[in-house]
């Protein structure tokens, strides 16, 4: 799918009119409702200024969290329409609702250059069912929609798809910037190209995989998805997560990297833990010996080296997913190794958003990184080759 077709924000005129802006303000809060990590917000400034200097009446719209189609004030968006305020220097107004008296009488009264934010979108369960009237409404404030929320284009929802149906159409600078760094990455990589594949489930990668031995020279599989494959190899696993209806899936996949001479990496160690809990009681052992009764929880010291020296060499490499339980200090270190072998490499590195987005971030190395994805499921439907229905819905050129 070509997405470098669509129109962008510079391909439409907005001077004077309406624009409902799509974007993923979907941050973090603690627990007095203060924005405790403001990057996705500071993504769409771009697109933001943009609009607002040629002239725009700005209408912003997001979710955030999941408050499963009901009001919640704890998850209201006046925090952002507040921070956005601040960084802009000036006043965006915050509309109570999405599409009832409030929004309607904001929006019917923006000037050139004035900013609004409509309430959650998700306190409607009409957006995540795409409700054909619930998008027309929403449409009907504006003239013109730019989607620049490229972490929820996997999803048909009434703010990212249905509009477009009833609205001019165009993609924001930072979805531009997703799709031209992953389309390049895809359709052209610099060799050799590796990727790193981590996370729980095989089954939530089926489709990633057989797309990427298409295209890689290594393919390098951690996380909890290692499991699988390691069973399938005949080993025992022990406690650890792994899909056994998988295994004839796991051995196909490295029966057709082989064929078509890719060359990929499991773990030779583990660090396994008696029970799912960070202070558990853990060891390294070599990845055909797990005992019964422990889980892995982290690649183990030989398996880091391993994927690190594989990493080394590389052009390109394409990574999501953590190598194992990254959140607790004492598993982490297969995640540490990985995040620093590729911000030592040197090579064209696009890390696929959640969980390896997070790792980076949080150990100091997204300065090292090519491209950080702001979309996870996202990412990785793109390098899978399959539809995002909210870029689909936008404008052809």
């Amino acid at each position: 799918m070509n997405y470098l077709n669509k129109k962008t924000v510079e391909d439409i005129d907005v001077a004077g009119k309406k624009v409902l802006l799509r974007c993923d303000f979907n941050v973090p809060l603690d627990a007095n409702g203060n924005i405790t990590d403001a990057k996705r917000i500071n993504e769409s400034m771009k697109t933001i200024n943009y609009l607002l200097s040629k002239g725009a009446k700005l209408i912003l719209c997001s979710h955030l969290g999941r408050p499963k189609g009901k009001v919640d004030p704890k998850f209201s968006l006046k925090p952002v329409a507040e921070y956005i305020s601040k960084v802009l220097g000036k006043e965006v107004k915050m509309a109570e609702d999405v599409i009832g008296e409030s929004a309607q009488k904001i929006t019917s009264s923006l000037k050139e250059g004035e900013v609004c934010l409509l309430e959650n979108v998700r306190f409607h369960d009409e957006e995540t069912s795409n409700d054909p009237e619930f998008a027309k409404k929403l449409a009907s404030l504006a003239d013109v929609y730019v989607n620049d929320a490229f972490g929820t284009c996997h999803r048909a929802h009434a703010s990212t798809e249905g509009v477009a149906k009833y609205l001019p159409s165009a993609c924001g600078y930072l979805i531009l910037k997703e799709i031209s760094t992953m389309s390049e990455v895809l359709n052209n990589p610099k060799r050799p190209f590796i990727s790193i594949l981590g996370g729980a489930k095989v089954s939530d990668k089926i489709g990633v995989i057989t797309s990427l031995l298409e295209k890689v020279d290594t393919l390098i599989i951690g996380g909890g998805m290692a499991y699988t494959f390691m069973n399938a190899l005949g080993y025992s696993v022990g406690t650890s997560l792994c899909e056994s209806d998988k295994l004839d899936l796991a051995k196909n996949i490295m029966a057709s990297a082989k064929e078509k001479g890719v060359k990929l990496l499991l773990p030779v160690d583990n660090k396994v833990g008696l029970e799912y809990d960070p202070n558990t009681e853990a060891q390294i052992v070599d990845a055909d010996k797990i005992p019964d009764g422990w889980m892995g929880l982290d690649i183990g010291t030989k398996t880091a080296q391993l994927f690190s020296e594989a990493i080394k060499g590389a052009g390109t490499v394409v990574w999501n997913g953590p190598m194992g339980v990254s959140e607790w200090e004492r598993f982490a270190n297969g995640t540490i190794a990985v995040a620093k072998a590729i911000a030592e490499s040197g090579a064209i590195s696009i890390i696929g958003g959640g969980d390896s987005a997070a790792a980076v971030e949080k150990l100091g190395f997204a300065d090292k990184m090519t491209h950080i994805s702001t979309g996870g499921g996202a990412s990785l439907q793109l390098l899978e080759g399959k539809p995002l229905p909210g870029l689909v819905a936008l404008s052809d050129k």
